[in-house]
């Protein structure tokens, strides 16, 4: 059985452990805003540039490959925590509430707790690290072609 207990040594409540449930849910959320945000970032960085220089896109994807491992590490456990406080959610003793309230309330939210597996969080976000890392190169590629195609100016 999972046990949540606050710092002062008490269990959770269930309102607490579904609030912690939720506060989980939007750092999932937010790690996945601050990905987006940089990968738009990057790929605009990219875009923007006119000359080719092969050093500065494979340092931008060697940051960007390391920014993507930590930011995945974080939804790794994020995810954790997200799981153990569904069970926790799920094996919550309501025996300090009302029998109907409890089951109703319980009946009606906790069939709605279903994050995202890690496997289906890692295969996103890999497969999107891989295309993001595609189009740096491409974006270099292109670079390369245009500066060795004479204008015709």
């Amino acid at each position: 059985m999972v046990a949540f207990v606050h710092n002062r040594g008490n269990p959770m409540s269930y309102n607490e452990l579904i609030q912690l449930y939720f506060e989980r849910s939007n750092a999932m959320q937010q790690y996945w805003n601050l990905y987006v945000i940089i990968v738009g970032g990057v790929l605009a960085f990219s875009s923007l540039r006119k000359q080719p220089a092969a050093v500065t896109t494979a340092l931008v994807c060697i940051l960007f490959g390391l920014f993507a491992y930590k930011n995945i590490d974080a939804m790794k456990d994020t995810t954790a925590q997200r799981f153990a406080a569904v069970e926790a959610i799920k094996q919550f003793d309501s025996g300090s509430i009302t029998a109907t309230a409890s089951t109703q309330v319980r009946g009606l939210l906790e069939p709605t707790l279903t994050p995202a597996t890690f496997g289906s969080v890692k295969a996103t976000h890999i497969t999107s690290d891989l295309l993001t890392i595609a189009a740096l190169c491409a974006m270099e590629l292109r670079r390369r072609r245009l500066k060795a195609t004479p204008s015709t100016s």
